[in-house]
């Protein structure tokens, strides 16, 4: 009994880490290049340079990653023709799992399979959603932990910022 007591406030330590939301200090230094793979195509983080781009990371049994579709598909929609890009990185490992999550959540940006993980070694997440605000020039300037509908607006005025810079 004292076992299972233990690892569920394992658990419960572990879960809550892996879902809080925390903006994370990033000194801006050039985001690490990924070479992603859309539905029908490879592209290259760098292709987007000039563009605001918001690098999502998640997975399909993330319940906040659920939250941040319906969002990320507003900025997209609003921000778009303004030089701003969502990119979603799918860290499933299996690409039946993100499909079935695709069906009921469709995204309007770009979704990148990587079932291997090697963007999520790269980008050193630690937990899902991650997200980045890469700037116009290739730099990453804002990271995110988590997503938290009550901070909507303060995600969205920082695209607001990239973008008028």
């Amino acid at each position: 009994m004292g076992r299972i007591r233990v690892l569920a406030g394992v658990i419960s330590l572990s879960a809550g880490l892996l879902f809080s939301t925390a903006n994370l200090a990033v000194a801006a230094q050039p985001a690490p290049e990924l070479v992603l793979n859309l539905t029908n195509q490879q592209v290259k983080l760098s292709d987007y340079l000039g563009q605001v781009v918001y690098l999502d990371f998640w997975a399909s049994w993330c319940k906040p990653c659920q939250r941040s579709f319906p969002w990320m598909n507003d900025m997209q929609a609003k921000y778009g023709e303004q030089g701003f890009t969502v990119i979603a990185v799918n860290l499933d490992s299996e690409r039946k799992l993100a499909d079935e999550f695709l069906s009921k959540l469709p995204a309007h940006f770009p979704v990148a399979f990587d079932p291997s993980g090697n963007s999520a070694q790269t980008y050193q997440l630690k937990g899902m959603p991650t997200s980045f605000l890469i700037d116009k020039t290739g730099q990453l300037r804002i990271a995110h932990q988590g997503f938290h509908v009550d901070k909507q607006a303060s995600y969205e005025q920082e695209i607001q910022n990239l973008l008028a810079e």
